[in-house]
């Protein structure tokens, strides 16, 4: 993507490059880019995208992930160390951090900051990506991707069978964790700094969120 913000040359659909009409991608109010195209992209065309940015594929529309700040980096790192000391200590299974494809449809390829695959799953990690739903995932959220994590990637990961969803906020220093019911996800619980995060999906977590924020 040039710095006009266009992705040049990118036919949707078919996972080539030609002299097709150049679909526009605009940066909004969010500090999003989101291609405006009529036709959707697919995983073809998002294995086409350059290595020098990092893209996710929503509803076959391509958003860019903007580099991590200081906060995002260390609550993230934190969290995951933490949530992958547990699971490899009990032997439960894999806990993969950004960015690592995960596609759950031929148009919706995701790379959440955090994700746990249980080993009873562990059929789906392959070499190149996740080829299917974690049981967690877990995103770091900030003031550009709040809007995309909270709604548009909640309702992606709640169709795909997610079973359970946290939304870090490194601004306010809680977690939200969300527990997929009915095919739908509710909201469990919200963990503040200070407080012990549990989970439905991982058998005995406790991590005192003191160490995360």
């Amino acid at each position: 993507m040039d710095e006009g913000g266009s992705l040049e040359n990118c036919s949707p659909g078919n996972g080539t490059v030609g002299s097709n009409p150049t679909p526009s991608a605009k940066l909004n109010q969010k500090g999003e880019y989101a291609m405006n195209v009529s036709t959707k992209f697919t995983y073809n065309d998002y294995l086409l995208m350059p290595d020098e940015k990092r893209y996710e594929l929503l509803d076959g529309e391509f958003y860019m992930v903007p580099s991590p700040n200081e906060a995002h980096q260390r609550v993230s790192g934190n969290l995951g160390f933490l949530l992958r000391q547990h699971v490899r200590e009990s032997g439960l299974g894999f806990v993969y951090d950004a960015p690592f494809d995960v596609v759950l449809s031929v148009e919706d390829v995701v790379q959440p900051d955090i994700l746990y695959i249980s080993k009873e799953r562990a059929n789906i990690v392959t070499e190149n990506n996740v080829s299917g739903s974690p049981d967690l995932v877990v995103e770091v959220i900030s003031s550009s991707s709040a809007k995309r994590d909270r709604e548009i990637k909640s309702k992606i990961y709640s169709k795909y069978g997610v079973k359970e969803y946290w939304i870090v906020n490194p601004i306010v220093s809680n977690i939200e964790v969300r527990s997929l019911k009915d095919g739908l996800f509710e909201t469990v619980s919200t963990y503040d700094k200070g407080d012990i995060l549990t989970s439905q999906v991982i058998p005995d977590l406790k991590i005192n969120l003191r160490e995360v924020f």
